[in-house]
């Protein structure tokens, strides 16, 4: 297999432990996902959430729908993981010289979250900005698992010989769109929660020196069904009690994303769904957000073109012992009192969203939820969404993937992939 470009770097360069070396440069902005992209990285997934429900099947899907196009960069936790990437990988896609697995110690799959963020130097080159990490609130950055993953995106500058700009400030990729002009968004109740004894303003700080943005706007909450775990499960329709998947509090990724640098796509509750209290919350929480989108204004002063996005009805299934999700949510202390029914089925409710798309340069994936049996309203919701991606993305592809298995850990393909601008390596 021919390496990657990254592998060339490392060839020409000599690959050694990256430092921070912020002191020498000023970062001027992160790059939008909808600009240029050279490579897409992703992680080996090391277990599914559900049995049946297959993590490695949607992988592979992501991979075949990007290939032909794009440098796919795959990392595994271990030797074991890597064994199983090559056996698969290389027997589904040809020894694709577009393809290259590497390791990388890592725990969970998400690379969005703990991966690699390529910014822009003020002398024109590109670093990597590295945030710390605290297993999405569910551990502390002392954690032993916590403290690999917040490792994960040092060590990826280690394989591409790039210099890194480190924060002690908790912040996840998921969490976090900008329109690459000097805009990011947030949603609030997650980067407050992450670091408590911060203010908004030294956050905002942070956010400039690492990713050179000029102008944050805050939004309140996420989705409902993004809530953490820990705070107990939610009432569904018919008073059905769920849990929430080891989710992540409210990532922006699963509700308002830019696709372009003055459009922003924002999830909208179809009235139909209001008998569902799941829904009706997020009514509430999205039509909030919207008022501060429609009064907030970019970089420059100028308002944003919004367009409503409409949101799958809600995903409910169950988890049994012995299922990967299950076993961590049994473990946990649930601050609303309740008492986890250890050893019985009990219900969960999916990350689903339509926001969770990744954008390459002739290729949107997005998410679908109809399956064989299902309603004709779950299709024709699927449609909808897939016809709004082809609208504001009229020049690329729209391809719309069951990613259920993924959306059962609490994310979906934005989650799992990370995308890597067109860069010029730091010397």
């Amino acid at each position: 297999m021919r390496p990657l470009l990254l592998l060339t770097f490392c060839a020409l360069l000599s690959c050694s432990t990256p430092q921070d070396e912020s002191e020498n440069w000023t970062v001027i902005r992160q790059p939008a996902e909808f600009e240029e992209v050279e490579a897409v990285w992703l992680i080996w997934p090391p277990a599914d959430h559900k049995n049946g429900e297959s993590v490695t099947d949607v992988t592979i899907s992501i991979i075949e729908s990007l290939i032909s196009d794009l440098n796919i960069i795959v990392t595994c936790g271990d030797d074991e993981l890597c064994d199983q990437a090559n056996n698969v990988l290389n027997e589904q896609f040809n020894e694709s010289p577009n393809l290259s697995i590497q390791q990388i110690s890592s725990v969970e799959f998400w690379v969005r979250d703990m991966g690699p963020v390529f910014v822009e130097t003020s002398d024109g080159r590109h670093v990597i900005a590295d945030f710390n990490f605290d297993a999405w609130g569910y551990a502390d950055t002392l954690d032993a698992e916590a403290k690999v993953e917040e490792m994960y995106d040092v060590r990826v500058a280690e394989l591409l010989d790039m210099p890194i700009i480190s924060s002690s400030m908790i912040s996840e990729g998921g969490n976090r769109e900008v329109n690459g002009k000097g805009t990011l968004v947030v949603t609030e109740v997650v980067e407050s929660g992450r670091n408590p004894n911060m203010t908004r303003s030294q956050m905002e700080a942070e956010y400039k020196r690492l990713l050179g943005v000029e102008k944050v706007i805050w939004l309140n909450e996420g989705l409902h069904e993004d809530d953490h775990t820990f705070l107990g499960p939610l009432t569904a329709a018919d008073g059905i009690k769920a849990y929430t998947v080891v989710t992540t509090n409210g990532h922006i990724d699963e509700f308002a994303r830019f696709v372009n640098d003055s459009t922003i796509l924002l999830a909208q509750v179809d009235s139909s769904d209001f008998d569902d209290p799941i829904a009706l919350e997020n009514h509430r929480r999205m039509e909030e957000n919207f008022e501060i989108l429609s009064e907030a204004t970019d970089q420059d002063g100028a308002p944003f073109n919004i367009i409503r996005m409409p949101m799958p009805q809600t995903i409910l299934t169950t988890m049994d012992p012995g299922d990967y999700v299950y076993d961590y949510i049994k473990t946990l202390d649930y601050e609303d009192g309740s008492t986890f029914p250890e050893g019985e089925t009990i219900n969960v409710v999916a990350a689903a969203s339509y926001l969770n798309f990744l954008i390459t340069d002739s290729v949107i994936l997005g998410q679908k939820y109809w399956r064989e049996g299902l309603g004709e309203e779950v299709k024709q919701r699927d449609e909808e969404a897939q016809q709004v991606l082809k609208m504001v993305f009229p020049n690329r592809k729209v391809i719309m993937l069951d990613a259920l298995a993924v959306n059962l850990g609490g994310g979906g393909i934005h989650c799992i992939t990370m995308q890597q601008p067109r860069i010029e390596i730091a010397k």
